[in-house]
């Protein structure tokens, strides 16, 4: 079955095209409605793999998308039809799903009888409710856009629309294409402090002979630079299986990347430290780039009277809050950030109902 890969995004694509939308067409002549890939998945991340055939993917992976008073008249209906019409195999893959409420399920051989397909029937407005705890349509305000983890709106980003008889479906996208400005520079604010708040440990550490933790705070630093660079290129970042490979799309990606790892290989904190000034140093220039503060000089200089080499990351910090203006941004808390900026729990990031508890943070 590997041997017949289509990336995942593209094999729903063409089994919307091909098989759903003439089955549409057909049974439910004149139906306005959306179709597409919007949820979670690598597939939807662009970043699937043979291997990712094992659960969670498939072409009847799909949304459909109708208006309400439609969905609530015809969606069970639909969903039954497509049961009983669609094929059980599909440019040589299964159609079929076997255990669905299993992590996503696996597709399967079938060879007749009711079809189990992954075709949700649902609207925009109940797609986004369930999908992000909010319907993007009826307003952000801007603690919404901190209490929803990047990973969901890089998948709505990076998803697909296969067909759009609904012009909400993008607006909606539209929408939560990018953070408000104000919002982002706030973010960016919060994570230039998370890098000033450790940047002197790494060689502290290494002064007092703690090599292991000396190489953990560099990781912790390159990791914060990383997201940095998303911000700074304007791309949510997903979450850490695919954090990585998402990084190496980024532009910056071809110089950076070479001296993470040398920083990664350094022999000693010496060595770690000067290695760690090139992408201080190169972040710097991007920010500079961005052209959204005054300039602020790329230098590596002292931590006060500690002979520890650092960016002086807070410069950064203060030239970001000066831009910000509006009253709704200057009232969230400096240098908390987003929830994936503070939070490193799995069981809260990838559920939004979790991450709305913490709207007392920006209290």
């Amino acid at each position: 079955m590997k041997d017949h890969f289509i990336p995942g995004l593209k094999a729903s694509e063409l089994f919307y095209h091909e098989v759903v939308h003439p089955i549409l067409d057909e049974h439910f002549p004149g139906l306005k409605h959306a179709a597409g890939k919007l949820h979670r998945g690598s597939d939807v991340l662009g970043f699937d793999t043979p291997h990712s055939m094992d659960h969670d993917w498939g072409p009847s992976k799909l949304d459909l998308f109708l208006e309400e008073e439609a969905c609530d008249q015809s969606g069970q209906k639909i969903a039954t039809v497509m049961t009983d019409s669609l094929p059980h195999e599909f440019h040589d893959l299964p159609v079929d799903f076997e255990d669905p409420g299993i992590d996503g399920g696996t597709i399967k051989f079938v060879a007749a009888g009711p079809v189990s397909h992954q075709i949700k029937v649902t609207t925009v407005r109940r797609f986004f409710e369930d999908y992000i705890g909010l319907h993007p349509l009826d307003g952000l305000e801007a603690v919404d856009w901190l209490l929803i983890a990047p990973q969901f709106f890089r998948t709505i980003a990076s998803g697909k629309k296969y067909h759009d008889g609904l012009n909400e479906l993008r607006q909606a996208r539209d929408t939560l294409a990018w953070y408000p400005h104000e919002i982002w520079l706030y973010l960016m604010a919060c994570q230039w402090r998370k890098i000033d708040q450790e940047e002197p440990f790494m060689a502290r550490c290494g002064d007092v002979g703690d090599d292991l933790g000396s190489r953990l705070i560099a990781a912790r630093l390159i990791l914060e630079l990383m997201r940095l660079c998303f911000l700074m290129e304007k791309q949510y970042w997903p979450y850490a299986k695919w954090f990585g490979t998402a990084f190496s799309k980024l532009k910056c990606a071809e110089q950076l990347t070479p001296i993470f790892n040398t920083v990664h290989s350094a022999k000693n904190w010496r060595e770690r430290e000067n290695d760690l000034s090139i992408p201080y140093l190169q972040v710097a220039h991007m920010h500079n780039e961005l052209a959204v503060t005054n300039q602020v000089k790329p230098q590596i200089s002292d931590f006060h009277t500690r002979p520890y080499r650092v960016p002086q990351s807070s410069r950064f910090v203060d030239a970001l809050y000066a831009q910000i203006s509006s009253k709704a941004v200057k009232a969230l808390p400096q240098d908390v950030g987003g929830v994936a900026q503070y939070v490193n729990s799995t069981d809260i990031l990838d559920r939004p109902h979790r991450c709305k508890k913490l709207r007392g943070v920006y209290e």
